[in-house]
């Protein structure tokens, strides 16, 4: 799954999980692995050690990747999360709503 209805910098919805209906940004797209990292989403603890005197060690909370299948773009102007549509305007290719036709890109 090379290709993904979602980049970084997007604003998405979890539609399924444990984490259903958070919103949040894209913070990385892998698009080889078919995952998104969202914040404050999907949030683990790792157990860190300090690697440099004076940085602090303990328990971190980070977001953890979620598959890109379990969120979906969304739309400012519908106010929820909708399907991502493609229209070709001259020689680019932009991702709009389909429910409304705002731009994404």
């Amino acid at each position: 799954m090379n290709n993904m209805h979602v980049k970084r910098g997007d604003t998405v919805v979890v539609i399924s999980g444990k984490e259903k209906t958070a919103k949040g940004k894209v913070l990385v797209a892998l698009p080889k692995k078919g995952r998104v990292v969202v914040e404050n989403v999907n949030m683990v603890t790792r157990h860190t050690k300090p690697k440099k005197q004076g940085e602090p060690g303990g328990r971190m909370q980070k977001p953890a990747p979620l598959d890109a299948s379990n969120v979906m773009l969304f739309c400012a102007k519908c106010n929820k999360g909708v399907r991502v549509g493609h229209v070709i305007e001259g020689d680019k290719k932009k991702r709009v709503c389909r429910k409304c036709g705002a731009s994404f890109d």
